[in-house]
């Protein structure tokens, strides 16, 4: 509650130490989230961005270095208070939007009586004023998650591509805003590209998100194809589920193509990141191929030689 010493002074309770081992993820990822090329300032709002939807997935998906000390931080229930890991994840995201209603209050003139709780939430609140952004894309992103604790298959690839509105668009348009560039055209292309990639995305963790109980591959599809829950949880893929990842990864390709040019409606550094961003996609989906669409013995990861020729291509060639 506001002035309970929670946020600050001798009350204050103690701080999670999820900041360190969230960011430490970034250097996990298919494409490099905040390259050393570009600025300081702009390397330090993406890592803030990044911070933040690292913090709210990992809190979706039980995997916070202490969700107990989290949860005592943003005055959520604890597991001991409640036992059913659904509403515990829910609660704990609930707190996390009233941690970043209090990144905007601090963020206006004048700022807030209370600052944010999470130190990954105060890396916000600096972003926010700077360049005027809204929270819809980060409440977006907290959704997403939310839909993760109640939803666990998709009936058809619209349905995957709605949840992905949620889950990945808004990253690729926080972008825009940091880089100041936002546009409805370069907003359309930059939502292919972020879904497209969490699509491939999808297609590399079908092991592990079966392991979550998850499976992110349409049922209509599976169908189609005549793959069932038990075929993906073999420890090598059959010919019908190849063909299906096949089928999903050309799916995630058109995509692609279709969001490729938003790289060239950009100059100088940005255009070499998002040239990143998406030669990140096409390299993975280059190393689901070369693995025969076998997704399953192990998780396809992309060449970082092969990356950054593409990167270079895109780059050259805005598309």
């Amino acid at each position: 509650m506001p002035g309970d010493g929670r946020a600050g002074g001798p009350g204050r309770a103690p701080q999670p130490p999820e900041q360190g081992d969230t960011l430490a993820k970034a250097a996990r990822e298919n494409f490099p989230v905040a390259p050393a090329f570009l600025p300081a300032a702009w390397r330090d709002d993406l890592m803030a961005v990044y911070g933040f939807a690292r913090l709210v997935d990992d809190a979706g998906d039980g995997d916070l270095a202490d969700p107990a000390g989290t949860a005592v931080l943003l005055e959520a229930a604890t597991p001991s208070e409640q036992g059913d890991q659904t509403d515990f994840r829910l609660g704990l995201l609930d707190g996390l939007e009233r941690d970043l209603d209090r990144a905007f209050a601090a963020a206006l003139p004048g700022g807030s009586s209370e600052p944010p709780r999470h130190p990954l939430m105060r890396a916000l609140v600096p972003l926010i004023g700077r360049h005027a952004l809204t929270p819809e894309p980060f409440r977006r992103l907290i959704q997403a998650n939310r839909v993760d604790q109640t939803t666990a298959r998709y009936a058809t690839f619209e349905d995957l591509v709605g949840y992905c509105t949620l889950s990945a668009d808004p990253v690729g348009r926080l972008v825009l805003s940091i880089a100041g560039v936002s546009s409805p055209e370069r907003i359309e292309r930059s939502d292919a590209v972020c879904t497209a990639l969490q699509v491939v995305e999808h297609l590399q963790d079908v092991a592990e998100d079966l392991g979550r109980g998850r499976i992110y591959l349409p049922a209509q599809d599976l169908a189609r194809f005549g793959v069932t829950e038990d075929d993906l949880a073999r420890p090598t893929a059959s010919a019908a589920v190849r063909e299906l990842v096949a089928f999903e990864a050309a799916r995630a390709r058109t995509l692609l193509d279709r969001g490729a040019p938003l790289v060239g409606t950009v100059q100088g550094r940005l255009r070499l990141l998002l040239a990143g961003f998406t030669a990140g996609g096409y390299a993975t989906l280059a190393a689901i191929e070369a693995a025969g669409y076998d997704v399953l013995a192990q998780q396809p990861k992309p060449d970082k030689r092969r990356l950054a020729l593409k990167a270079a291509a895109i780059f050259a060639k805005g598309r």
